[in-house]
């Protein structure tokens, strides 16, 4: 398997209090202390707010990330794409859904400078694929854009709470090998799903994995203290010879560092 990886923000103190967030003005920082740790890559962050300061949308900002890149040695390989959660491609205003996939092909043709392989695309929470309705709506504006997707060569990798069965039958309705799946083990445990269902579903198409614990039901946890199957999951990896990105999305604190470093420590066991 790859070296492991970070969701951006999460060895740093949160951004505006929030729990996960583009940390604007100070975003910098962190690949130095991803360096000291040993962390091969950060999974950057679009939000909503503030997108056009964004390093991954203004101009020279992509330069600016391939600057630290190339002076830390660690890399950015994916993008959590948590814009289209306040966003989503498949609103019922089309003024808004039109906007969304034009930050989505500004985003595909800057990230592939920066040899990103997969944007995640969150269906979850306020933007889930709950009706019929929104699904028709979300294939309807995705499918064109796989088309850039697969001229960039930038997998657009899918993050939802549908469980497996409508999930699988969702991925089948396009027809494009850069429409892969964003694996969350730490969601799914939340949500209940079976980990052999899902991936027996859809395994072979996950090409990014969110790695944190949470309760059923509930919220997230360190790592261990929660409901996933940590055994399972990563024996399942090793049985698909899975070598794609985990990032390391574990339970924060204000601070960030300590709890991430104690949590790193735990998962080392099984990578």
């Amino acid at each position: 398997m790859n070296k492991i990886g970070v969701m951006q923000g999460r060895l740093l103190p949160k951004f505006e209090g929030r729990y996960q967030a583009h940390p604007l003005n100070y975003w910098q920082n962190e690949f130095e202390i991803a360096k000291k740790l040993g962390i091969g890559y950060i999974e950057f962050i679009l939000d909503y707010e503030n997108v056009e300061i964004n390093p991954l949308i203004k101009e020279n900002g992509i330069q600016e990330i391939l600057d630290l890149v190339n002076s830390t040695g660690v890399s950015v390989k994916t993008v959590c794409a948590d814009y289209f959660m306040e966003a989503p491609l498949h609103s019922e205003n089309t003024v808004k859904a039109d906007l969304s996939a034009s930050i989505l092909r500004k985003l595909l043709q800057n990230v592939s400078k920066l040899g990103v392989t997969d944007i995640v695309i969150p269906c979850v929470d306020r933007s889930s694929l709950n009706t019929k309705e929104s699904i028709v709506r979300f294939i309807k504006t995705l499918s064109p854009l796989l088309h850039k997707a697969e001229e960039y060569k930038v997998n657009l990798s899918l993050e939802t709470d549908l469980a497996p069965e409508p999930f699988s039958e969702l991925l089948s309705s396009f027809e494009s090998e850069r429409l892969t799946v964003n694996y969350d083990v730490g969601n799914s445990a939340s949500m209940g799903f079976n980990l052999i269902d899902e991936f027996a579903s859809y395994g072979n198409l996950i090409s990014d994995i969110h790695i944190k614990d949470r309760v059923l039901g509930g919220e997230s946890v360190e790592l261990g203290k929660g409901n996933v199957d940590f055994e399972l999951f990563f024996n399942k990896l090793k049985e698909m010879n899975y070598e794609g990105p985990l990032v390391m999305q574990a339970y924060r604190d204000d601070e960030g560092l300590k709890i991430f470093e104690k949590q790193l420590d735990w998962v080392k066991k099984y990578i």
